[in-house]
């Protein structure tokens, strides 16, 4: 039996139209042996990284498409043929949601005309132009024109009788037009089990009762993906149409693999280059940092940073952050970036961070490797009352065409899950809310909460809303804004990715999230707030008013008796980063007295060293109650500030390049396979070279 693509498939990015994730339906493809998949998610692309990440690891073709909303509220199935095709259809998506209501979209048909270019049209099912009762000449006509043989007419079966008059009326005036036929189905969710779960995700969306759905659901399960022989036999009378499925698949040969982005390279001086600009940026604030002569081992750790940076080609990336921080210290915003990005003294010396990495001991492969390869990640804190100010700073810089924010999607947990779905399946919301305040905000639905809140689990109502509540946890509920993550382009966003509103007004945001961006190897840009920073900026403002006292972040005393006093008394309500109840209970037992000290104190209260049985024995060591040892005398300076116990990644990296000859970009590769371990199970690769390469140096 010879494969067949399916051409018309919606996941579960179209946000309560599909009831399948993209890697499922990608899955399911591949186990059925088709010639391709093509992911068309309704008005956007909200669901094709996924599916490529997926589809790159199983070698099934994935054709990029979406199915767009005409202004007269028909639908049109397009498919990129090529990069330009992609441009076309992203290009068209924005137009059609720019100039609606966040969530809706509608584009004109001269619109479609003006973009047909490297797209293929399938014109067709039920909801189509084609097949209704207007007569579609003058836009079959129109649309011949524009996509001449790429435009398709779709004859979409899903074992209805009501389909038959529509696939009539569609086959005459495809024959009127010259319009060759391809077969499809309306593919939904992956396997027939999942129509249930469908019928209520289209309760949620129309706001009514399974009871009350009426003709809003569908009327069989006949929307989920089919094996080659079930769809031979459902076109037995039409072979030549899905066979032409594979003629369609053939003519897209575009792959999201084939975007090319360039980091916005910003306002240079004549004749200089971005790695020349760059290094003379960085060796100025280099100078200022350090008192005027830079010493040796920063000037060495500079040049192969920079040569690295050069290398990826990320300079641009370092002279956004730079510029977007020198705005701030114009405007008097008070900012500060943290995370990974502290380990470089790139990033100390253009004034982004404010911690000396080289002083204190810091891995830059924590930050950024050869081995990764892919871009640095510099979130910087904005002192929240201000926020704004910079990203309309943004926004008005690189306007609005290269930068949008990035996406945060909104996914089902399970006191969500249990409200929306309860309701659909016509269970009061009262008992539907007292379940939600009993249960996690994430994990599993529990009987337990539901029986708790007077639903019986084994009964027929609760047994359904326990089953498909646990079904629909992860599935994107409504797409939200990143709290500052913004996607610049050296092209124009639109070109790459989907634009659309925000909620907020003057956001707009694009069709991805952050887990989007990194596996597609974009940057993101992000500007966070911070209220601490707010309080801090105050605290500075009334000291110099008040006592003619001017200090700053870097200037502020680092040995004041008084504030480790109040630390070690816990007294530290409202205090960032020591203010839980888990800090507070900490403080009195660690003690801290120096900076070094607050670092263990912030680190040591995490999961990690809890759950690895750290804590313990670094307080016992540290009160002197037993005796400081190592593993070898090898590990002696990687573990000694923190008494022989390993707390922090860098010691992680540090181990292995020591005790097992890792490079630093090998080292960072282990540090990220021990923080997935759980869903990579890439940690067992490791164990062979630690093991054996240890054992060649003595450690036991």
């Amino acid at each position: 039996m010879l494969p067949y693509a399916a051409l018309w498939c919606k996941s579960n990015a179209s946000f309560l139209r599909g009831a399948s994730h993209p890697e499922e339906l990608v899955d399911k493809a591949a186990a059925l042996g088709l010639a391709a998949l093509a992911l068309t998610d309704v008005d956007g692309v909200h669901g094709i990284v996924r599916a490529h990440v997926r589809a790159r690891e199983l070698g099934l073709p994935l054709l990029a498409g979406s199915e767009v909303t005409l202004e007269d509220g028909t639908n049109l199935v397009l498919l990129a043929a090529s990069r330009d095709g992609y441009r076309n259809l992203c290009r068209l998506v924005t137009t059609g949601r720019l100039r609606c209501a966040k969530g809706d979209s509608w584009v004109a048909w001269q619109e479609v005309c003006a973009h047909a270019g490297g797209l293929v049209a399938l014109w067709g099912g039920e909801r189509s132009l084609l097949a209704s009762r207007i007569e579609p000449d003058l836009v079959a006509r129109n649309l011949k024109e524009a996509f001449g043989d790429r435009l398709y007419a779709m004859v979409a079966r899903h074992r209805r009788a009501a389909e038959m008059p529509l696939e009539a009326r569609l086959r005459e005036r495809a024959a009127r037009h010259g319009l060759v036929t391809v077969a499809a189905r309306e593919v939904l969710y992956h396997c027939r089990s999942r129509r249930r779960l469908h019928d209520v995700l289209t309760c949620i969306r129309e706001g009514v009762t399974l009871a009350g759905a009426g003709r809003r659901t569908r009327p069989n399960a006949e929307h989920a993906l089919e094996s080659p022989w079930a769809m031979a036999s459902l076109f037995a009378d039409d072979t030549a149409s899905l066979e032409r499925t594979r003629e369609v698949a053939a003519r897209c040969r575009f792959s999201l693999g084939e975007l090319r982005y360039r980091y916005p390279t910003g306002d240079l001086p004549d004749g200089t280059s971005e790695a020349a600009w760059l290094r003379r940026l960085v060796f100025e604030g280099a100078a200022r940092r350090y008192g005027g002569a830079v010493p040796d081992d920063v000037r060495i750790q500079l040049d192969r940073e920079l040569d690295l940076v050069q290398e990826l080609d990320y300079g641009g990336y370092f002279l956004t952050m730079h510029a977007i921080v020198e705005f701030c210290r114009e405007r008097g915003i008070l900012c500060q970036g943290r995370g990974s990005a502290a380990n470089s003294a790139v990033c100390y010396c253009l004034g982004i961070t404010a911690i000396d990495p080289v002083r204190s001991g810091l891995l830059f492969e924590r930050f950024l490797s050869r081995e990764r390869a892919e871009p640095p990640d510099i979130d910087l804190d904005i002192m929240h009352s201000r926020r704004e100010e910079v990203i309309q700073h943004v926004y008005a810089t690189w306007g609005r065409e290269r930068a949008a924010m990035v996406a945060n999607v909104v996914r089902y947990r399970p006191r969500s899950a249990v409200r929306d779905v309860g309701k659909a399946l016509g269970i009061p919301s009262t008992a539907l809310d007292r379940a939600a305040r009993l249960l996690p905000s994430h994990g599993e639905v529990a009987p337990s909460a539901l029986a708790a809140a007077g639903i019986d689990p084994s009964g027929s109502a609760g047994a359904h809303l326990l089953a498909l509540s646990n079904e629909v946890l992860g599935f994107p509920r409504h797409l939200s804004i990143h709290p500052g993550g913004f996607l610049l382009g050296h092209e124009p966003v639109h070109d790459l990715v989907p634009v659309e509103n925000a909620s907020m007004e003057g956001r707009t945001v694009v069709q991805w999230d952050k887990d989007d961006l990194d596996a597609l190897g974009l940057f993101k840009v992000d500007l966070l707030a911070l209220g601490a920073l707010t309080m801090v900026d105050l605290a500075l403002r009334q000291l110099k008013a008040c006592r003619g006292i001017a200090l700053s972040m870097s200037t502020i005393p680092a040995e004041d008796d008084a504030t480790w006093a109040m630390l070690s008394r816990a007294d530290t309500v409202g205090v960032f980063q020591v203010e839980s109840r888990a800090q507070m209970a900490m403080l009195p037992r660690l003690k801290p007295r120096t900076f070094h000290d607050l670092v263990v104190q912030v680190s040591i209260v995490r999961p990690g060293p809890i759950t690895g049985g750290m804590v313990h024995p670094y307080l016992r060591r540290r009160a002197g109650l037993e005796p400081v040892e190592y593993p070898h005398e090898l590990l002696r300076p990687v573990l000694e500030k923190t008494l022989g116990i390993p707390l922090f990644q860098e010691q992680v990296m540090r181990v292995a390049m020591v005790a097992a000859d890792y490079t630093p970009g090998e080292a960072d590769q282990l540090r990220r396979d021990m923080a997935a371990w759980r869903r990579s199970g890439r940690m067992g690769n490791h164990r062979e070279r630690l093991v054996s390469r240890m054992v060649a140096k003595g450690i036991d």
